[in-house]
Parts: C-alpha cells; structure tokens; sequence
C-alpha cells in the first residue's frame, strides 16, 4: 500500500492548471504576463464594446446600400483565394518534396520568394500589366485587333492577385507535411495495392490534410485583414467598408462594429486552425529528401518543371522585373527630400515597434519560463492573439482608448479648472500600442524558440551562485538569447514597413510612409511612381524570407 504524501510534501505538489489557485502564486512574472495579455486584449475589447451603442443612421444607409456587398465579397473572396492558395501550394510542395525533375532543388526555396512582396504590391502590378491600357492588352490589340480579355478589375482579379502572393502559406505548411511523410506513404500505399495516383489522393493527402487546413486557415484569415489589396482594386469588403465609416461618414461606432463582425469570422477560423494544428500527430517517418524521390520522365518532368516556372514568373518575376522598371522612369523625379522622409518615417516606425516587441516579449516568454502552468499557457496565448485580429480592427480600438483616456484627462483637468488638451492623439502612441498588439506574437515565437534551449540546470547553476531572478535574466538568459532577439527585431521591423492599414488609420497628420505613399498613389493610378516605395518595400521583405529559406534548408 502507498503510503500518504508528507504535508510538506503535499503542499509542493503541482495544482496543473489550477497551480495559479495556490497561496503566493500571484508573483511579479505571473502579473507581468497578465498586465500584457490584457493590454493586447483591450483594443479588442473596446470594438466589441461599441456594440452596444450602434449609430442606427448610418447602419440603415449601410443595409440600405453596401452591407450586402461588403458580406459577398468579403466571402467570395476568401473562397476564391482558399482555393487557389490550396490547390497551387499542395501541387508544389508536392513536386518539389516528393518528386525529381529538373529544377527542383532551384523550385524548392525560390518559391516562397513572393513571401517578400506585400499582397497589395502584387495587386497594383497585375493592374499595371493586365488592365486595359497596359502592355499586355495593348500589345493584343495591336497584334490581333479588338479582342476579349478577362477584366482584371474584378472579384476574379482580386483572388488571382491575392493567390499569387499568398500561396507560400500552403505550400511551406503542406511541403513539411510531405517531407515529414516521405516516400514511405506511398510505399505504404503501393503494399495495399494502389498505384501512385490513388496512393497520393488516398494515403498522402490525407495525411497532410491538418498542414494544408492550418495553411488554408491562415490565408483566409491573411485576405479577411487585406486592406490595400481589396483598395487597389477598388473591390469593397469588410476592412474598405470599416475605414470607409471612419473617414467618409465619419461614425467611428459604425466602423467598430463593422470590425466587430470581422473579428466573429477570423476568431471562428482561428479556432479552425488551432483544431487542424492539435490535429498533426501522425509519427513522422523521416525527411523525403533522406529516400528516393519519385523521378518523373518523359512530358511530365517538364510539366512540372513548367508549372514551377510558370508561377514563379506570375508570382515573382513578373512583379518585381516591372518594378524596377517603373521605378528606374521615376527615380529621378521622385527621389526627392519627400522620398527620404517616408522612408524616415518607416524605419523609425520599424525600429520602435521593433525594440518594443522584442522588449515586450522577452518579459512575456520569461514568465512563462517561471510558470509553467495551464494558466500561464491561456494567459500567452491570449497576449498573443493579436496577430490574428486585422489591422483595420486594432486601429479602431487603439485610437477608442487614446481618445478615451485624453477625453478622460481633459475632464478632469477641467473639473479642477486647470486648463488642458489632448496629450495623446495626434503621437506615435496610437500606432505603437496597435503595432505591439498584432506583432507581438511575432516576436515571441523565436524568443521563446530560443528560450526554449537554455536548460534549468543553467538557472540553478545561476541561483546557486546568489543571483536573482531579474539578474538570472540579464546575465544568463540575454546574452544566450541574442539570436532569437536579433530574428524577433528583424521580423517585426519589417512587417511593420509593409503593414498599411494601422499606419493609414492612425498615423498623426502628415506622418506619411512608404506603405502609405504607395496607398496614396495608387489610389490615383500612379502606378510608375508607386513602384519606387514599393521597391524599398520588397528589399526589406527578402530579409525575413532569406532567413527562412535557410532554415527550411537546414
């Protein structure tokens, strides 16, 4: 018979998730974590709050007139992109993991290179090249006379333009799905008697099905928070129909509870993902690059050799070789003094954003090393749940707590009759708290990544030797962690220079950017003089997918 715990003992035992219920847990670490989670938190908060007070005026001109609209494109939309991303990425990662032709270890990392170019980048290029008045067109007609040509200022551009930028989400996911397997599904497959055909729809396939729905999931939600891409095409859905409220009707109410129904759709797909990632258990049967690859012969080498390049080219090639030539028109008239202060503006945006995210998620990866309960677990991720949320939404709620706390301030100033005004609105303050809600969660990934390999016996080697735990921090755990804060800056940094719609929602008057030059001018179909931010943009871009291609090649 097992004897009873001691009391002492009894007392040291783990509670699990409920370990936050004991005598003393509320420590420093555990409060630091949950101060963040609900900082982040509180924009969302305050959009959903806004439901209680609808502005009836503007929701009946709204049914009355887009609200229909803003509800089919939003969704066809996202169906059209879904199925695009997925049946191009799954076709891809595929090939290049699986199969051997000629090219394929070029294929394999050059194409997640879209990953550099914003959605709304590759938008404005495709109107550039393909709309009536551009080269392709005009070079038809004058070859063929009049002719028929898809309109590409329409729901089917949209997609096509969205699907070529966003694809590498699917493929990358579905791509280690198929590494992972290995030729040994589909030696599996051909032992039950099936050829390669029914071994891939029967055996493979489903198998990656949880990487692929993760991959799907997060494209949708990726076009759902699309701002520039839907603006450049003049194609309304939720994220236009929001900043259309704010700044054409001027009812930031009706905007916020436009963005209120925004967040139901991704919060429903972010537990779809979250269901689908629970869901990738299978026992992983060694990388397919370590067995022999499928070789195709004959036509089908250089049809999958064909695909490959063909979207590289749409995707890739294509964008970027009319950049640099629209850019190289325009350089010298626009390379001026108003040039350099958006891209001033940019960095500097990048760079605090940056330093605050890293700072921000070190703190949150720290306590969550303290305490490894359920609870601190529920209290991460909801800290980091903003990179979900779009950014039309966290510019709503962001600039509803600045005005909120400076209206506050006012009447209390004025209630002493001490003369005040607004200390808050027209900063930085509004853009960085909506920046450090949705990126934070990127910078707390490699942080707590690296974290991650610093083992305990080091922290009781450290406490052993008369350090605290903030000084366990700074000189133990900083200077082993300089890699994972090095890649959290640079992550953050530059999706904060491509991010458009909390930069153009709440930025203080004049503070243009690059993102936000690019809006400006191809909202006047100044697609040449769009070209040179846009060039600086994708620059920038390749860093993060630089690093990943060489992890990925690891």
């Amino acid at each position: 018979m097992t004897p009873p715990a001691s009391p002492s003992i009894a007392a040291k035992a783990p509670l699990g998730a409920f370990a936050f219920l004991r005598p003393g847990a509320w420590g420093f670490w555990r409060l630091a974590a949950l101060s963040i989670a609900l900082f982040t938190l509180a924009p969302v908060i305050v959009v959903f709050a806004y439901l209680g007070a609808p502005d009836t005026d503007v929701w009946t001109h709204l049914k009355q007139t887009v609200l229909f609209e803003y509800i089919s494109h939003t969704l066809l939309l996202a169906l059209g992109v879904a199925a695009g991303t997925a049946f191009i990425g799954v076709s891809l990662a595929w090939l290049t993991a699986v199969c051997d032709f000629p090219g394929r270890r070029f294929f394999s990392w050059s194409l997640m290179l879209p990953l550099a170019l914003p959605a709304y980048v590759t938008g404005f290029v495709m109107i550039g090249v393909f709309d009536y008045t551009g080269p392709v067109q005009t070079g038809l007609r004058e070859a063929f006379g009049p002719i028929w040509f898809p309109p590409i200022r329409s729901g089917a551009g949209v997609a096509f333009a969205m699907t070529l930028a966003l694809y590498p989400y699917v493929y990358l996911l579905a791509r280690n799905a198929f590494l992972t397997q290995g030729r040994r599904a589909l030696e599996a497959a051909q032992s039950l008697g099936l050829n390669r055909r029914q071994g891939f729809y029967r055996v493979a396939l489903p198998l990656a099905r949880p990487w692929i729905a993760g991959g799907v999931a997060l494209v949708i939600m990726e076009t759902l928070a699309d701002f520039g891409t839907v603006a450049v095409f003049n194609y309304d859905t939720f994220t236009t129909g929001i900043y259309k409220a704010w700044f054409s009707l001027f009812s930031l109410p009706a905007a916020a509870q436009l963005a209120s129904l925004l967040i139901v759709g991704v919060f429903v797909l972010l537990v779809f993902e979250q269901y689908s990632r629970n869901r990738m258990r299978y026992t992983p049967t060694g990388r397919a690059s370590g067995h022999a690859r499928i070789t195709l012969h004959g036509k089908t080498r250089w049809l999958a050799a064909a695909w490959c390049t063909l979207i590289l080219l749409f995707a890739f090639v294509l964008p970027v070789s009319m950049l640099v030539r629209w850019a190289w028109h325009v350089w010298a008239q626009d390379l001026d003094a108003r040039y350099w202060s958006y891209a001033y503006h940019s960095l500097l945006l990048g760079a605090l954003s940056a330093l605050l995210c890293v700072w921000v998620a070190t703190w949150l990866a720290y306590a969550a090393r303290q305490h490894r309960d359920g609870a601190m677990k529920l209290t991460t991720r909801l800290a980091t749940l903003g990179y979900a949320v779009p950014g039309a939404v966290l510019a709503i709620g962001s600039f509803s707590l600045i005005a909120w706390f400076d209206n506050g301030y006012i009447a209390l100033m004025q209630s002493i009759d001490v003369p005040a005004k607004q200390i808050l609105q027209g900063t930085l303050i509004a853009m960085l708290a909506a920046y450090l809600t949705r990126f934070l969660a990127v910078a707390h990934q490699p942080i707590e990544a690296a974290m991650q390999r610093i083992t305990r016996s080091q922290d009781d080697a450290a406490r052993s030797l008369g350090l605290t735990t903030r000084k366990v921090l700074t000189r133990i755990h900083l200077p082993a962690l300089r890699g994972g804060l090095l890649t959290a800056a640079l992550l953050v940094f530059v999706d904060v220079m491509k991010e458009m719609p909390i930069t153009l929602m709440t930025r203080p008057f004049g503070w243009d950017t690059l993102a936000t030059r690019i809006f400006e001018m191809t909202s006047e179909g100044e697609w040449e003089r769009a070209a040179l931010p846009a060039v600086a943009l994708v620059v920038a871009g390749l860093i993060p997918v630089v690093m990943l291609v060489r992890h990925s090649e690891k």
